[in-house]
């Protein structure tokens, strides 16, 4: 044994490093799978090595500011610097392309509303309830009007990570917001003192049996142990992948994760593409109700758009028979934050301005907006494009890959494969590490309320004392390669309506403020 070690104590350090690499050449020349890497055996590997990182090499080093998507690096670096409290301003004006088709033209009044000594926003600028209370019209046992019209749309445990979720609803339950679960059911994680909304999807996650049918007594046991949850979100389809339903790689699924779902270990979990517990309008319309009735709760549908005879259908039925969802949640086929096919991401369903307006436009034509609260959710968390979606009719809106960003998402776009760098989007125990809840959750808090001021800030500067009094005059869109600019109503062949609002003081001392606690 002495006299091998002693032979390889003779043999020069620099060899070791030409040995391993001569055997990787070796195994890359005699491999028939990688025609790279046995064409160019070592050197090949480079190429998968830089695929690999693709993602964060183009938005660090190759794409300017306003290239990268689904969020440029303009945008990730205000709701970066936001949640951190650092300097978010601007120097030396804009680098935007204003002549770009869909460019956002907010319209300043020519003297700003100018608020008195003793205006709640004075003490808290942060402060901005919902205008509407949702469930009120249809009389539910628990009607909510959310603390803040910025909120966190559907993330499901599962397919973030546990920490991420806490850090989300804890900072969720500093701000005053609240926090959709997502399809994947209420975790402990989601019970860290922020407002509940339980999304409910075509497997419904932990309130199903063995064979995957909804339970009522199981929402019913859930939603009185668990008084956070404020409403419930019948999910019909999402933004990402219409039709298809959720998926959740096995790569992902852990025990805890198995036992809030009530579901198996070690196989892809994909939600079927129709609910069982509903087959039509009428049929759906009437588990809404049943649902209402057994929780007290308002109960809402989330869906991405498409065709709209069913949407017609919805409306007539709601005009005829006084019953429906309280909130109708809008989602644009341009967002996402899980796993979905490319041909879906890319091309199933209609863009939030297009799928919205057409939603709303059938509404209104029904008289119906006055009992719907209307929430918007696709890319909208930045101030911008949150103040377009008031002036458009939306009353709430729903954040995701932003409150990502915000807790530290660098959008490596590797959501579907458990290898997140950052610990957001994965189950491997390792990479969860860095994430710490009690830092995040601050990160969070401190960038809703930037979003917040800055909404509230733009309101003010356009003459009003809240964002839901916009009206779609009071922003221009480009039109494109023409240089002109048109007026939403003009853009969009509509015009909203106006909502009921009388002043701040009302909506902060609602008695249903935040479902009355």
């Amino acid at each position: 044994m002495n006299t091998i070690f002693d032979f390889l104590g003779q043999i020069p350090w620099w060899c070791w490093p030409i040995a391993f690499l001569l055997i990787i050449a070796i195994r890359d020349i005699t491999q028939k799978k990688h025609t790279i890497k046995h064409n160019f055996p070592v050197v090949g590997h480079l190429r998968y090595w830089i695929e690999t990182i693709g993602p964060e090499f183009r938005q660090y080093i190759v794409a300017n500011n306003r290239e990268e998507l689904p969020f440029n690096r303009r945008q990730r670096s205000w709701i970066y610097a936001s949640s951190k409290r650092e300097n978010n301003f601007q120097g030396f004006g804009t680098d935007q392309d204003v002549n770009g088709a869909g460019y956002i033209f907010i319209k300043p009044a020519l003297l700003t509303k100018r608020l008195p000594k003793d205006h709640p926003y004075r003490e808290n600028p942060y402060v901005l309830p919902a205008a509407k209370v949702i469930g009120l019209p249809h009389n539910r046992r628990k009607p909510y009007r959310p603390k803040q019209v910025i909120n966190i749309s559907g993330m499901s445990f599962g397919s973030l990570s546990a920490r991420a979720i806490e850090s989300l609803n804890k900072g969720a339950a500093k701000f005053g917001c609240y926090h959709n679960t997502g399809e994947g059911g209420f975790s402990p994680y989601h019970n860290k003192g922020g407002d509940v909304v339980l999304n409910i999807g075509t497997a419904y996650f932990g309130i199903r049996d063995d064979d995957g049918n909804f339970v009522m007594q199981k929402l019913v046991d859930l939603t009185k142990s668990n008084p956070s949850i404020r409403m419930l979100e019948l999910k019909l389809s999402q933004g990402a992948k219409p039709g298809k339903g959720g998926v959740l790689p096995a790569s992902k699924i852990t025990q805890e994760i198995a036992d809030i779902r009530h579901i198996p270990l070690g196989k892809d979990v994909i939600s079927p593409a129709a609910h069982s517990a509903f087959s039509n309008i009428p049929e759906m319309i009437d588990f809404i109700e049943s649902m209402a009735d057994a929780t007290g709760l308002p109960v809402g549908i989330k869906a991405a758009v498409g065709k709209l005879e069913m949407w017609e259908e919805l409306a007539e039925l709601m005009v005829k028979t006084g019953k429906g969802p309280d909130f109708i949640a809008i989602d644009g086929g341009e967002g996402g934050t899980g796993a979905a096919p490319p041909s879906f991401a890319d091309h199933v369903s209609l863009p939030w301005v297009y799928a919205f307006s057409s939603v709303y436009k059938i509404f209104k034509k029904y008289n119906l907006t006055h009992r719907v609260t209307f929430i918007g959710s696709g890319k909208l968390g930045l101030p911008a494009q949150a103040i377009m979606a008031f002036s458009m009719g939306v009353d709430v809106i729903n954040i995701a890959r932003e409150a990502m960003i915000s807790i530290g998402c660098i959008q490596a776009q590797v959501c579907h494969n458990n290898r997140c760098p950052t610990g957001i989007a994965t189950q491997n125990k390792w990479l969860q590490a860095g994430v710490d809840p009690t830092l995040k959750s601050e990160r969070f808090y401190n960038y809703a309320k930037t979003l917040t001021k800055e909404v509230l800030e733009i309101s003010i500067a356009c003459g009003y004392e809240h964002p839901s009094q916009f009206t779609m005059d009071d922003v221009d869109v480009a039109m494109g390669d023409n240089n002109h600019t048109r007026p939403l109503r003009i853009a969009y062949e509509y015009e909203k309506v106006p909502v009921a609002y009388d002043g701040i003081n009302k909506l902060v001392n609602c008695a249903h403020l935040g479902g009355g606690n």
